[in-house]
């Protein structure tokens, strides 16, 4: 028996709560998956539950259009004793940038701009920015040798930074902001990121950061829609992804996944948002709240050319652009989210290197991550996708790559 049919089924919602589609199911081995791999898969995990890594997680993996695995393992909150459910809802954090970035590129699509444009055709807060250069404990300015672009932005080339990678002089300016403030809106948040300093030249360097966001308010001022109104128009809805969303309602509370209060290694409080509470700011690079059939059908789309039960979302054409690599030799990378052998392209991390890299993988495979622990891959060279999700940002790295190992053990 597979997990998907051991697991226990998930508590019965209102009559009145979205109903997400399920993916069809098949037995693993009519998709060249070993069952007995996989349950080793679920077992590794319930191990480390066991030794208390993490309170739960959901695991899927899918092959040529149909889930051989999804199990639901642990409880979904250490403060309470409901198991783990197939459709327990979790904050997916950064796994909302691949989302926004074929939103942004729907636009492309669209004609409303090219990916060259500059950022501050749409924000023009953006034309005065300057970078910040240190220089003996200060921090100079200097002007940008070319406009950063909407390209920049999609690959994380633009500059900007995130306040929680380091703590340069530019980093403590954002520390010092109220960049992560929920109450503000994009526009606010956008104007904010604009009147601080860049962390470097446009395209010289790869630095995570809030660029996604950027992208997030460029969708609102090209469409004319508040972010969450042009997602669930063009994606989600087409999609059926109908629990993704910067908040979820009341009625869901007892469907909540949650992390331990203070992480098991290092013992420092965890906080993360509450799924309950909506946001003024809806965060492009890093808000949404789904569960895990939700990813699993735009993972599904993503694997299928830009096309899920014969709604085309994105052009084929288009997808293999975001999914190859847009970063040229000279782009300096220095950041443990960019595993050896590994490139970034539009919104996704892509695999450029059979080897290096210490997991298994395929040449194009790509990928991202949430910081709370949620975690996907498409593998399109072997018909494959998994989606992983838990709430235990501590072990996240560890966890993503027992997961890549496993789930590659178990391709036949």
């Amino acid at each position: 028996m597979t997990a998907q049919t051991a697991a226990k089924p998930a508590a019965a919602k209102p009559a009145t709560a979205p109903q997400t589609p399920s993916l069809p199911q098949a037995k693993p081995e009519s998709l060249g998956l070993s069952s007995v791999r996989l349950q080793r898969l679920s077992d590794a995990f319930k191990r480390e539950i066991d030794k208390s890594t993490l309170p739960g997680a959901t695991v899927m993996v899918a092959r040529r259009g149909q889930i051989g695995w999804f199990d639901a393992l642990g409880k979904q909150s250490p403060a309470a004793a409901a198991p783990m459910a197939h459709d327990s809802l979790f904050r997916i954090f950064s796994m909302t940038k691949p989302i926004v970035s074929v939103g942004i590129m729907m636009l492309v699509e669209d004609g409303h701009f090219i990916l060259g444009d500059p950022v501050a055709k749409f924000i023009p807060e953006f034309a005065n920015q300057k970078v910040g250069v240190e220089n003996n404990g200060k921090l100079d300015l200097v002007p940008l040798t070319r406009p950063m672009t909407v390209q920049d932005l999609l690959r994380h080339t633009s500059g900007i930074t995130y306040d929680h990678t380091g703590n340069s002089l530019v980093q403590q300016q954002y520390q010092q902001s109220r960049l992560r403030s929920r109450k503000i809106s994009n526009a606010e948040h956008a104007a904010l990121v604009a009147s601080l300093p860049l962390m470097s030249q446009p395209g010289a360097e790869w630095n995570y950061s809030r660029s996604t966001d950027i992208l997030g308010r460029i969708i609102e001022v090209v469409s004319g829609k508040s972010l969450s109104a042009f997602l669930t128009e063009r994606i989600l809805a087409p999609l059926q992804m109908a629990e993704t969303a910067f908040h979820t309602g009341e009625e869901n509370a007892g469907r909540l996944a949650e992390p331990f209060p203070t992480d098991p290694w290092t013992g420092e409080k965890v906080q993360l948002f509450n799924m309950l509470e909506k946001p003024v700011m809806e965060s492009g690079g890093g808000g949404l709240v789904s569960t895990t059939m939700d990813y699993a059908r735009f993972c599904q789309m993503l694997l299928g050319g830009g096309t899920l039960d014969g709604t085309r979302i994105i052009g084929r054409k288009t997808l293999e652009l975001m999914a190859s690599n847009h970063l040229a030799p000279h782009v300096k990378v220095d950041s443990p989210l960019m595993p050896a052998g590994h490139g970034f392209g539009l919104g996704f991390a892509v695999r450029t290197h059979q080897g290096m890299a210490p997991f298994s993988g395929s040449l194009g495979q790509f990928f991202w991550s949430g910081m709370a622990g949620t975690f996907f891959f498409i593998d399109p060279a072997e018909q494959l996708f998994t989606v992983f999700m838990m709430q235990g940002p501590g072990q996240r790295e560890y966890i993503r790559s027992v997961l890549r190992d496993l789930v590659y053990a178990a391709v036949e």
